[in-house]
């Protein structure tokens, strides 16, 4: 009788024991030891007191999906307010999910952008991107590179989608996100800044991050004081830097904190940036010394928009809420249109 034996190990197949969790993410991604990634098919399950997002696309919106990376099957959904012969700023979006989990046909994302497409008004691209730990970072940050290639194109062509040739001012782009994705709009902001990144003829005009995504190995105060009734905790920011960031890295990696030992400095020139927070946010401390950190190198071009008694992820979480209408007909769209009133959608 033959056996097989593994050539890493030297040990007959089997008689080696069965891979064994390493990494369990809310049960929906699992590392094992061997380096098999599982993946639940369950969606990701919200805050229990968060209200279930209405799916339903206003009259005034119209959306697809589309292909803009066909190495890796990445898409984007396009979200275009439906009024003939109008130009709308548009919003390139990046959804959250701790670089692990998230998807823009997620319904809490999905009605998040319907709701900015139709209230703004903006054309939203809300766009897919790899997931850690099958991919870890940059992988993610490449994907954002390829989106604006794909977005340089669309601005250029003659032949490009004709909802983004009719609707889309490729002379405002917004580039936003919120978490995770708040931190790939930080590091797109900076490649675009240090002309690291071209986007002619298209043009960032500003950034949005919504409670961004960065790490750090020294705690602040607030995320030692995280309580433990909210969604994300210490454990859980934890274990998705660990699964996020290459490995053997700590969350003082330039990709998570901004302003660590061996991050880079910030180019001169960035586009204006709005970020928002809530102030029970674990992460709320570090967000406003980022937005302090900004503004002291003389630009004073970021503006934090803090909004009392919301956590970690709220306009996301609660997309038809109160806080999530007043950060986009107050903040959003005034920071969008520029001071003005927005066009009537």
């Amino acid at each position: 009788m033959s056996s097989t034996t593994s050539p890493a190990s030297g040990v007959p197949a089997a008689e080696m024991p069965p891979p064994r969790v390493v990494e369990d993410l809310l049960g929906l991604v699992q590392l094992l030891n061997d380096g098999t990634v599982t993946r639940a098919q369950a969606p990701l399950v919200l805050p229990d007191d968060a209200p279930a997002p209405s799916a339903d696309a206003p009259a005034s919106v119209r959306w697809k999906d589309v292909i803009y990376d066909e190495t890796y099957n990445l898409g984007l959904r396009v979200y275009v307010p439906s009024a003939e012969g109008k130009k709308f700023p548009v919003l390139v979006y990046f959804h959250g999910g701790g670089f692990c989990v998230g998807s823009f046909a997620r319904p809490d994302f999905h009605a998040a952008c319907l709701r900015l497409a139709a209230e703004l008004p903006a054309v939203v691209l809300s766009a897919d991107y790899r997931l850690a730990p099958e991919h870890r970072l940059p992988a993610a940050l490449d994907d954002a590179e390829s989106l604006f290639s794909w977005l340089r194109a669309q601005a250029a062509a003659t032949t490009a989608d004709p909802w983004l040739a009719e609707s889309a001012d490729f002379g405002r782009v917004f580039v936003s996100g919120d978490s995770a994705g708040a931190n790939i709009a930080h590091h797109v902001a900076v490649r675009v800044g240090s002309g690291t990144l071209a986007t002619a003829p298209a043009r960032v005009a500003g950034c949005v991050l919504l409670y961004p995504y960065f790490g750090g190995e020294r705690r602040t105060a607030s995320e030692a004081a995280c309580p433990t009734d909210v969604f994300l905790t210490l454990p859980l920011y934890d274990q998705m830097w660990r699964l996020a960031l290459p490995a053997g890295a700590s969350r003082d990696h330039p990709l998570a904190n901004p302003f660590g030992p061996d991050s880079p400095a910030l180019p001169a020139v960035l586009p204006p940036v709005l970020v928002v927070a809530g102030d029970r946010d674990m992460l709320v401390d570090r967000i406003r010394d980022y937005v302090a950190w900004l503004n002291s190198t003389g630009s004073k071009r970021a503006e934090l928009a803090e909004f009392a008694g919301q956590g970690h992820g709220f306009s996301v979480f609660e997309p038809d809420g109160e806080a999530a209408g007043e950060l986009l007909r107050v903040v959003l769209r005034r920071f969008v249109h520029g001071g003005a009133a927005a066009p009537a959608s």
